[in-house]
This record gives C-alpha cells, sequence and structure tokens, in this order.
C-alpha cells in the first residue's frame, strides 16, 4: 500500500519503519522528528495525504487531530482510509470520523497498548473503532505494527476502550503502590508480598507484569530507576480523558476520578514529571498517614 504516516515520534516513527521495512510506500511527515528508516520525507502532511490509500496519525491530542483531519482529509483521494492511532477524547474521534465519511472516506479511531517497546517490536494492540469497511483495509497494516486488532464497534469505541482500559491501569497501579508502602511499614518482604500477592486474589497486571517494586518480579522500569515505559504524564493525561468521558456519559467513577487527582498531584506538584507511572511506589513510601 501507499501509505502516509503523520506524526512520527517515539510511537509514530517506529511503527511507520515496520510497515517501511515490511514493503510498504510510506511517506512521513513530523514537525521536529527524524524519519525512520524507509520512510520517506513528505513536507507537508497534505502532501504525504494526496496519494495515500491509508493515513495513519499519530498525535498528541484531540486538538491536533482535529487541526491534521481538517488539512490531511480534502487532500485525500476517495475510498482511502484515516487512521489514527492516537489516544484523544471520544468527541474528537467521532468528530473526525464524520468530517471523513462526509468526504468519502473511511476512518477509523486505533489507539493503542504495549508503549514504545511494544511500537519498536511491532507487538501492540490496537483498539479500533470504525466501520467494518475500513478495519478490513487497515487490518493488514495492524498485523505488521502489532500483534492483536479488536474491532470494538463504530466511530469513537476504540478511544472508549482504550480510556476505560487505562482508568483501570491507573487505579490498579496506585492500589498496588500502596499496598506495597504498607507492607513495607509492616515489616513484611517484598519479595513474600509479591509471592502471595501474585498468585492470590490480589493478582493484576500492575502487580504481575510491571511490578513497581524494583528487584521484584519480571523486570520493569522500576528497576531501571523508573525510566518511563509508560510516562506518568501520559496517564495522567488518559486519567483526564477518562473523566472527560464520564462528565460527558454522566458516569460515576470515583476511583477513576481519585487516580486522576493523585497523579495530577504527583506529575504537576511533586517529582513525578518524567518519571514512570510506577514511580508511584517510593512516592508512598516515604509519606504517613494523612
Amino acid at each position: 500500500m501507499k501509505i502516509a504516516f503523520i506524526g512520527l515520534g517515539n510511537m509514530g516513527g517506529p511503527m511507520a519503519a515496520n510497515l517501511a521495512a515490511a514493503g510498504h510506500d510510506v511517506a512521513g511527515f513530523d514537525l521536529a522528528a527524524p524519519m525512520p528508516e524507509g520512510v520517506s520525507k513528505a513536507e507537508t502532511a497534505t502532501a504525504a495525504a494526496e496519494a495515500a490509500d491509508v493515513v495513519v496519525t499519530m498525535l498528541p491530542n484531540g486538538q491536533i487531530l482535529r487541526a491534521v483531519a481538517g488539512d490531511v482529509i480534502p487532500a485525500m483521494r476517495a475510498g482511502a482510509v484515516l487512521c489514527d492511532c492516537s489516544t484523544v477524547d471520544v468527541d474528537s474521534a467521532r468528530a473526525v470520523a464524520a468530517q471523513a465519511a462526509s468526504a468519502g472516506m473511511g476512518a477509523l479511531d486505533a489507539p493503542v497498548s504495549g508503549g514504545v517497546g511494544g511500537a519498536a517490536g511491532g507487538t501492540l494492540t490496537f483498539m479500533v473503532g470504525g466501520g467494518a469497511d475500513a478495519f478490513d483495509t487497515v487490518k493488514p497494516l495492524f498485523d505488521i505494527m502489532g500483534q492483536k486488532a479488536v474491532h470494538c464497534g463504530d466511530a469513537g469505541a476504540g478511544q472508549a476502550a482504550k480510556i476505560c482500559n487505562n482508568m483501570i491501569l491507573g487505579v490498579t497501579m496506585v492500589a498496588t503502590c500502596e499496598a506495597f508502602a504498607l507492607a513495607d511499614k509492616l515489616g513484611l518482604d517484598r519479595g513474600k508480598m509479591f509471592d502471595v500477592v501474585s498468585t492470590s486474589s490480589g493478582y493484576s497486571w500492575t502487580m504481575n507484569a510491571y511490578c513497581p517494586a524494583p528487584g521484584v518480579g519480571p523486570q520493569s522500569p522500576a528497576d531501571n530507576g523508573y525510566t518511563p515505559g509508560f510516562a506518568a504524564e501520559l496517564m495522567l493525561k488518559d486519567l483526564r480523558l477518562s473523566q472527560q468521558a464520564a462528565e460527558s456519559a454522566d458516569a460515576d467513577t470515583p476511583m477513576g476520578e481519585l487516580a486522576r487527582a493523585l497523579y495530577e498531584q504527583f506529575v504537576e506538584a511533586e517529582d513525578g514529571l518524567g518519571k514512570d507511572f510506577s514511580a508511584m511506589l517510593p512516592r508512598f513510601e516515604g509519606r504517613g498517614r494523612r
């Protein structure tokens, strides 16, 4: 396929490189990031999109997505597909899909899970909203960039799935870090704590696969000084999106709101900026009950 890839940062760059390495003709555009190997440079996003069968975007937020879509959709050929892999608000995803549909194009919201390692290794999971025909068109590309793509429903369903998943992730990480800090104060060995919880009813992904305690369980960012695998500020972004969606849908999400407030304090008023989201553990270690 002829592919335009707009947004070539830490995630988009390796994703585009994997598509090029698989033999696709990939034209890339980014305001600052270098072109990945095998990707030809376009001077503008519009120029990249003009002849593309699929336009893939990986952008910071919904406002930027709307602006880029406003530029590239008029330049895309009829029948092409705009596939946004950013994590943005549901309303923006649906607005861009409607704009694409009115111009005779397909559109998918396809946020990802798996982080920078998954992008580089081609092991991402895609949560996809949009039409079945558009999904079928892009599915071969999902198979190159990732290990799994789930068609979740109509426009916005991919973003909804991502937001709900990451609200669970944020809440669970806070609880896991709290429990380790409490175990420390009770004199419980962290290794014993892990052995019990990882095989008991406290089992979770944040405990078993991404343990926030260094030297315990599988290798994780905690073993590398909390250098981000998934940065705390990105978790804050996703938790804010979850609460924005909850407000729009009139959904009661008190734990999601509390996790948002904790990560906001951690990132904006403490030392969490630039650290992995599991660095909540040393934060709780140094705090007493209030």
